[in-house]
């Protein structure tokens, strides 16, 4: 007589016992219904193809088949059961279901045209709902497995990015689309445009300069802005994402009401503190030197205008991660989980050479690893449909030219920068070298002659001493050349120049 089962058994033992009962989500039913439309008409593939392939059927013999009537169908011959027949004449498995007579069953199942649609979402939907099931499985076996190179977050960040490549998997929502559609868009851009003051269509950096130039910066725009140590590259990026996130724009909501929205901003800061450039930002907007806020070296009524302007920071939609060595799988999950939370219409990074790559890859060389992370984060931009601003070191070879103005070929560990950016952009300033540059006399030199070589120096300083040079060296859709900026080194903060000190832009 057969023991009685005991009722102690646990629930958790109870539900992984039941769960190994279970069989994988399917509906061959579906899957025959499908394979019968395409046979029978070979335009209903047309509406499944974009999204559904032969992976994505449960039964292995249903995949060959769709694989193969896809092959036909693509050579532009015709799927049926006739001319199947010689694929699977050899087919062993296809053979112990009936062989030729089964794919004419299979016709014979056939659903109308207008529901192959509905059938391929199904057996699509049935195919995530598998991979999910093994997402899971292997999430806990990566768990329990106690691998000393990959920690918790890490794995945690790959499930996350597992989970989205299978959720974008099968889109299709992309096609040709009809010139009409493009052009409307077009007008709609250029009408926005045409309404901002400026004609600003993307992002605006706040710099009416470097508007005018660019136009803004533009969705799904990779845009690299490079320059040597202690240029102002930073400061430059973080006026830029002030800017922006204290500028508004009309916002249509989907209910169709119009409001004034500001520009949602996250600021990678790979290289400074979070407290260090909110330390900046104090120091730019109420005029006192940051060294000396960093010091305590104020006067008393400085502290209410910290203060209040704390509290304008404060309401602004800038976030600030600054989570040092940063891969880029863990700042695309980042930046993706805070778009889907409050929205995001710029990211920027700084800086590039800072950040690592994906756990898992093991580039040969640097030059390779920069290149898949300028890759990710084009790819990135154009996934969000948000602009990227991400600043880059310049090589040492700008150091070595009479010309210092740094050049496309200065990028650092180039690889693909200069090919994946949309915009490339330098941060020169010639008082950067002149000012290492000061006369000293030599010896028994003639004092005339030193004083003279001096003065020639405090002169060539002073035409340069406030001035900053924007270089566009590339722009995929607009003009290169240079804008010029006043920069206020003791405040480390850029602005317009007057109109009595502006130049006209170089183009070239």
């Amino acid at each position: 007589m057969e023991p009685a089962r005991s009722n102690n058994v646990s629930p958790l033992k109870r539900d992984e016992e039941a769960l190994s009962l279970r069989s994988p989500p399917h509906n061959f039913e579906a899957e025959i219904q499908l394979l019968g439309a395409v046979l029978a008409n070979n335009r209903a593939f047309e509406k499944v193809g974009d999204f559904l392939r032969a992976e994505h059927f449960a039964d292995d013999r249903h995949a060959r088949i769709f694989d193969a009537c896809g092959k036909l169908i693509g050579r532009g011959q015709l799927a049926s059961a006739t001319t199947l027949k010689n694929y699977f004449e050899q087919d062993a498995t296809l053979t112990e279901i009936g062989g030729v007579q089964y794919l004419a069953k299979l016709a014979g199942a056939a659903v109308t045209i207008i529901n192959a649609a509905e059938h391929g979402r199904l057996v699509h939907d049935l195919y995530l709902r598998r991979q999910l099931i093994g997402l899971g499985e292997e999430v806990v076996n990566r768990a329990y497995a106690h691998d000393l190179e990959t920690g918790a977050k890490e794995q945690i960040e790959t499930a996350e990015q597992q989970l989205f490549n299978l959720a974008t998997t099968g889109e299709n929502d992309g096609g040709p689309k009809l010139l009409k559609i493009a052009l409307n868009k077009a007008i709609d851009l250029a009408e926005t445009a045409h309404k901002r003051e400026g004609h600003v269509t993307g992002v605006t950096t706040g710099l009416i300069a470097l508007d005018k130039k660019l136009g803004g910066l533009h969705k799904s725009d990779l845009i690299i802005l490079a320059g040597r140590p202690s240029m102002g590259k930073t400061a430059l990026a973080t006026k830029i994402a002030y800017n922006a996130a204290a500028a508004t724009y009309t916002k249509e909501n989907d209910d169709g009401t119009i409001e004034e929205a500001n520009y949602r901003v996250v600021f990678f800061s790979l290289e400074m503190s979070s407290e260090q450039l909110a330390t900046r930002l104090l120091a730019e907007l109420t005029d006192v030197p940051s060294d000396k806020i960093r010091r305590g070296d104020v006067r008393g009524d400085d502290f209410p205008r910290f203060v209040a302007k704390s509290q304008d920071l404060a309401t602004l939609p800038l976030f600030i991660d600054d989570t040092p060595a940063l891969s880029l799988s863990a700042l695309r999950t980042r930046a993706r989980r805070l778009q889907r939370t409050h929205g995001l219409d710029l990211i920027v990074i700084d800086y590039l050479q800072l950040l690592s790559s994906s756990p898992g890859t093991r580039p040969e060389n640097r030059v390779q690893e920069i290149s898949a992370i300028t890759r990710g984060l084009k790819a990135l931009a154009k996934e969000l449909n948000v602009p990227v601003l991400a600043l880059s070191q310049l090589s040492r070879a700008v150091e070595h030219r009479e010309d210092k103005k740094p050049q496309l070929s200065d990028l650092r560990e180039s690889g693909t920068i200069e090919q994946d950016a949309d915009v490339v952009m330098f941060v020169y300033r010639q008082a950067y070298y002149l000012e290492r540059e000061e006369p000293v006399r030599r010896g028994d030199e003639d004092k005339a002659k030193y004083e003279g070589r001096y003065e020639d120096w405090q002169k060539q300083l002073a035409d340069v001493f406030d001035l900053a040079e924007v270089v566009i060296g590339k722009q995929r859709h607009g003009p290169i050349g240079t804008v010029k900026l006043k920069f206020e080194g003791v405040f480390t903060k850029f602005s317009d120049r007057q109109e009595g000190d502006q130049e006209a832009d170089s183009d070239e």
